[in-house]
């Protein structure tokens, strides 16, 4: 961008001032990879959804839900959170607002993998083309964490796993991406709380060194409130203060 804007197009230009702009926007839409690229929803298309406690991977999962519904597909959930009850019946709850169908795991059941095993039964009676799993969190990454989320995707071995990451966390999201990218093969991002003051630049931060796409943002705390990545818009956010 340097280069550029010490360029002769600028220094010749009438509104040097607007050139420099535009290489800015320019630069960070080609950076940010354009418009979301599709999931990969072929047989036995499942989302391994991940991230820590307060990013909004549940609500996230069921919007995602929502937002597949309304292309055609049929969507199941998972809760495959053991450590937080309240997250399995908020799942529940939000499948039944959506009417998604929605596997909730037996209150006693400690063991992710023979939940996950459970569920896949289940999955075999209910009628779908789509299934998402809801992970545990955290507060912070910890071996436990990393541990059940190697598990769970060797096991289902999902086409999509799904980074939900909030866009107000700064530098720290970039070592969260980081690290989930390292055990579970992260191929995708989910940036929430676009709707805040926070302009979300921990984007432009994992795209340049981690070259992960940003597949969805979450611009709201409704259930329709969870939108396709679109570069221009995001980058005019940052310019415009859209967000």
């Amino acid at each position: 961008m340097k280069e550029k804007a010490l360029g002769e197009e600028v220094l010749r230009s009438v509104t040097p001032g607007q050139q420099i702009v535009k290489i800015f926007y320019d630069e960070l839409t080609t950076l940010l990879g354009g418009n979301a690229s599709e999931l990969n929803l072929e047989k036995p298309a499942r989302i391994l959804m991940v991230g820590l406690n307060g990013a909004g991977k549940t609500t996230s999962s069921a919007k995602l839900a929502n937002w597949l519904k309304k292309q055609g597909k049929a969507p199941a959930m998972i809760a495959c959170d053991l450590h937080r009850p309240a997250a399995i019946e908020q799942l529940a709850t939000l499948g039944r607002q959506i009417n998604v169908p929605t596997y909730s795991p037996p209150l006693e059941e400690k063991d992710v993998l023979k939940s996950a095993k459970q569920a896949v039964d289940w999955l075999g009676q209910t009628p779908h083309n789509v299934e998402i799993y809801d992970t545990a969190g955290r507060q912070e990454i910890d071996e436990a964490l990393i541990e059940e989320v190697r598990r769970l995707k060797e096991y289902l071995q999902p086409q999509e796993v799904l980074l939900v990451l909030d866009s107000t966390v700064g530098q720290n999201g970039l070592a969260q991406a980081r690290e989930f990218t390292n055990v579970a093969g992260v191929n995708g991002i989910v940036l929430t709380k676009l709707d805040g003051t926070a302009k979300g630049g921990i984007a432009v931060a994992i795209a340049n060194d981690l070259k992960l796409p940003i597949r969805y943002v979450g611009v709201g705390e409704g259930i329709d409130d969870l939108v396709p990545f679109d570069a221009n818009e995001y980058v005019d956010g940052l310019f415009e203060e859209k967000w």
